[in-house]
């Protein structure tokens, strides 16, 4: 599978995932903090896109709002695109190899 193919498909996987009750406070906490965790994985390694700080806000306004449904399903967003950030770093640290002339 193309990259782009696997991406696209984590990223539409994550934010269609949704639990037929509403969600807690503890979701998003629990929801929130992975994503943090990757989304610090995907700086150490300075590729942390953008869009997953802007998903990490968007969870956390919800949050103070009291939308849990919102703010849980920011929150798997940010950790969708902050690990879809991690395999991008991680192949391309040897694919360009695969793209020098020789």
């Amino acid at each position: 599978m193309k990259r782009t193919g696997f991406l696209a498909i984590l990223l539409a996987s994550a934010i269609t995932m949704s639990s037929a009750r509403a969600a807690t406070e503890a979701d998003y906490k629990a929801a929130y903090a992975a994503a943090e965790v990757a989304s610090k994985e995907a700086a150490g390694m300075r590729n942390q896109w953008t869009v997953t700080v802007s998903a990490l806000a968007a969870a956390k306004k919800a949050a103070d709002g009291g939308d849990f449904d919102r703010a849980t399903a920011a929150a798997r967003e940010a950790e969708a695109l902050a690990k879809a950030s991690i395999y991008q770093a991680t192949s391309e640290k040897e694919a360009w190899k695969a793209m020098e002339i020789r």
